[in-house]
C-alpha cells in the first residue's frame, strides 16, 4: 500500500496492489478497470493463456499460473509467490478459483488480505442441496428440493414426482445451467415470450417430461444431482459484497436475455426489489458471510420469492457498478462502510450487456413474435461490458478466448460453456 497526494498537496486515499484471479471473465475485466480508475495497481493471475485481461491497459502485469483444478498445490505455491513478490495488499478471487484460494487462505493470508470465506462455508453454499437445506433452516423461502445419489434413486424418485408437478433436474455441482433438465413448459418463459408462446406453454403444461437418468459415471454420492420443484415466473439475480454478516454493496437484476433458454444471462439491468434485498440481508446476517455472493430467485405471479441457487463468488451484477469507486471501497474497506451504515447500490436503471452473446439472443427473438421490439429496446443505449474506447484490445481478445475454448471443447468432448471453466471449476474436491 502506498499513499497518494492530490495536486494541491492533500493526502488522497491510499493506493493498493490488488491481485485478481479469473482474467478470462468479463466481471474481472470490469473490476480491473474500476480499480484502475480509483488509483489502484491491478495484477491478474490466470491459468488460461488467452484471456480478456491479458491486453488491458488497466492491468499492470498478468501472470500465467497452473490450473487450480488440476494442479492445486502448484497453483497455491505460485499464488503465494506472486503475493510476496509483488507486495499484494488484497487478493480477490473472481471465479471458482475461490474454492482453491480458500484451501490455501491460511498461507496466503499471512502476506495479504484475502477476500474469501472458509472452504466449509463456501462448499455449503455452492452445493445446490446443502444450500437449500441451510436456507430452509433459517426460515427463508426455497422450493422443495430432493437429493439424488444414484441412478436407482433417480428412477425411484421420478416415479413418485411425476404425479406431483413439474421438476427441474440438475447436478449439485454445476454452473451456467450446464446439464440442467427443464420441463418443456418452462422453456417459453425465457427471452420475452409473447402471446403465442404463452398459449404453447399452457398447452405443454398438460404433459410431463420423462428424463433418462444420467449414467452411473455421472451420478453418485460424490457427484449427486437434485430434483427441484419447478417454480414458474421471471428470474431475478443478485450480486452482493458482505463483511462479517453485513451487506456493503448490493444489486438485484433481471435475467431477461440468456444464452439458450436456460443459460447464463447476457443482459443486466438493476432493479429495486425490497423483498430480494431483505432475503439476502437475512441470509448474510444469519451466516456471518464475508466476501462476494450472488443468488438466483424466481418470483411468482403473486409476488412470492423462491431462492433456487447460490453462487459464493463474483456474479455479473458487478457490471452494474460500472463507474464504481463506491464498489471499490466496498471491496477494499468494507469495515468502514459497516461503521457508516452505508450500502453501495447502483443507480436505478443502470444496465449492461455482453454484446456478442446478446446478438445471439436477438436471433432467438426472430422466432418469437412480438419479442424483437422489446429486445431492440433493451439493446439501445446499453453498454457492452467488454468494449471500452480507451481500452479496446480486450474486445478483440474475446474471439481468441472463444476459439481456444472451442478447441478444448472438441478435444475433451465438452460443451463450449464447460470448456470455458474446465481448468478452474470446483466439484467438491479436497474438502
Amino acid at each position: 500500500m502506498t499513499t497518494r497526494f492530490t495536486k494541491n498537496g492533500h493526502q488522497a486515499s491510499p493506493s493498493f496492489n490488488v491481485l485478481l484471479t479469473g482474467g478470462r471473465a468479463p466481471v474481472t475485466l470490469d473490476l480491473a478497470r474500476m480499480l484502475h480508475r480509483a488509483g489502484h495497481r491491478v495484477y491478474i493471475a490466470e491459468s488460461a493463456g488467452r484471456h480478456l485481461c491479458r491486453l488491458s491497459s488497466t492491468v499492470e502485469r498478468c501472470f500465467i499460473v497452473p490450473s487450480p483444478r488440476h494442479e492445486t498445490e502448484n497453483y497455491l505455491f505460485e499464488m503465494e509467490g506472486l503475493v510476496q513478490a509483488w507486495q499484494i495488499d488484497l487478493l480477490i478471487p473472481m471465479c471458482e478459483e475461490v474454492f482453491y484460494i480458500a484451501q490455501g487462505a491460511g498461507r496466503l493470508g499471512d502476506h495479504c488480505r484475502v477476500l474469501v470465506s472458509s472452504l466449509e462455508q463456501l462448499h455449503e453454499l455452492h452445493h445446490k442441496y446443502d444450500f437449500i437445506q441451510l436456507a430452509a433452516s433459517l426460515g427463508l423461502s426455497v422450493p422443495d428440493t430432493r437429493l439424488i445419489n444414484s441412478r436407482q434413486e433417480w428412477m425411484e424418485l421420478q416415479a413418485v414426482l411425476e404425479m406431483e408437478g413439474e421438476w427441474v433436474w440438475k447436478p449439485v455441482y454445476s454452473r451456467f445451467a450446464a446439464r440442467v433438465r427443464m420441463p418443456i413448459s418452462s422453456t417459453t418463459a425465457f427471452n420475452g415470450a409473447g402471446p403465442d408462446q404463452k398459449a404453447y406453454a399452457d398447452k405443454m403444461k398438460q404433459h410431463r417430461l420423462q428424463y433418462d437418468p444420467p449414467g452411473d459415471e455421472e451420478i453418485s454420492a460424490a457427484s449427486p444431482w437434485v430434483a427441484q420443484a419447478y417454480v414458474a415466473g421471471p428470474m431475478l439475480c443478485t450480486y452482493s459484497v458482505a463483511y462479517e454478516g453485513h451487506i456493503v454493496a448490493h444489486t438485484t437484476y433481471e435475467s431477461r436475455y440468456r444464452t439458450g433458454s436456460v443459460g447464463a444471462s447476457v443482459y443486466f439491468e438493476h432493479v429495486e426489489h425490497e423483498g430480494v434485498y431483505k432475503w439476502v440481508s437475512q441470509f448474510v446476517q444469519a451466516t456471518g458471510f464475508s466476501g462476494q455472493i450472488g443468488f438466483d430467485f424466481i418470483e411468482t405471479e403473486d409476488g412470492h420469492l423462491y431462492a433456487i441457487e447460490c453462487n459464493p463468488r463474483a456474479t455479473s451484477g458487478i457490471h452494474l457498478f460500472h463507474h464504481g469507486d463506491e464498489l471499490v471501497q466496498a471491496l477494499i474497506a468494507p469495515d468502514k462502510l459497516v461503521k457508516e451504515g452505508t450500502v453501495v447500490i447502483p443507480k436505478l436503471g443502470s444496465k449492461a450487456m455482453l454484446m456478442l452473446p446478446m446478438l445471439g439472443s436477438g436471433l432467438q427473438q426472430l422466432l418469437q413474435p412480438g419479442s424483437l421490439r422489446a429486445w431492440m429496446t433493451a439493446w439501445r443505449g446499453t453498454r457492452d461490458v467488454v468494449y471500452l474506447r480507451h481500452d479496446a484490445k480486450p474486445w478483440f481478445e474475446q474471439f481468441a478466448v472463444v476459439l481456444s475454448a472451442w478447441r478444448l471443447a472438441r478435444k475433451h468432448k465438452l460443451s463450449l460453456t464447460e470448456a470455458l471453466t474446465h481448468d478452474i471449476e470446483w466439484n467438491g474436491e479436497q474438502r
